[in-house]
């Protein structure tokens, strides 16, 4: 069984997405079978943040002085021999999600699963810096958001 923890540094993410801890667990059981490690307890954390915060990140641990729309730091080690397993940490950009302004409460939910989908894969230690990467990674995304979005009513 899969579970994330949400933490929150920005008001307006509540605004959006009511009860948040909530939301995002829900959208994790309705990930493909593999993705929701049957058997095991697997966790990770996922802060809620805006783009100040996420840049300062961005810039200490990956040398780019600039915000971004998620940032994910895969734990590599298992916590215990008991199948507990912690995938690690992801940050994510509410501005970044937030544009344009005018987007409606679904469109935003939309972005949001989508960088939280991608995002989750990077915990996973999938990545885009090869070509070969980014289409495994995109491939593998789709798949993912193509099998959410057929659920996608049981969010609400």
């Amino acid at each position: 069984m899969i579970n994330v923890n949400i933490i929150s540094d920005n008001k307006y993410w509540s605004k959006r997405i009511k009860k948040t801890p909530i939301f995002f667990n829900k959208l994790l059981k309705l990930f493909p079978k593999k993705y929701q490690f049957v058997n095991k307890k697997v966790n990770f954390t996922t802060l809620l943040s805006h783009n100040n915060n996420i840049k300062k990140l961005n810039k200490k641990f990956r040398k780019k002085n600039k915000a971004t729309d998620v940032l994910a730091f895969p734990f590599e080690k298992k916590i215990n021999k008991k199948k507990i397993y912690y995938l690690g940490d992801m940050v994510i950009s509410y501005e970044f999600i937030n544009k344009p302004k005018s987007l409606t409460n679904a469109q935003f939910k939309e972005k949001v699963i989508k960088i939280f989908i991608h995002g989750f894969l990077h915990l996973l230690n999938y990545d885009h810096i090869k070509l070969k990467d980014y289409r495994k990674m995109s491939k593998e995304e789709s798949k993912i958001y193509k099998f959410v979005d057929k659920k996608i009513e049981k969010l609400n």
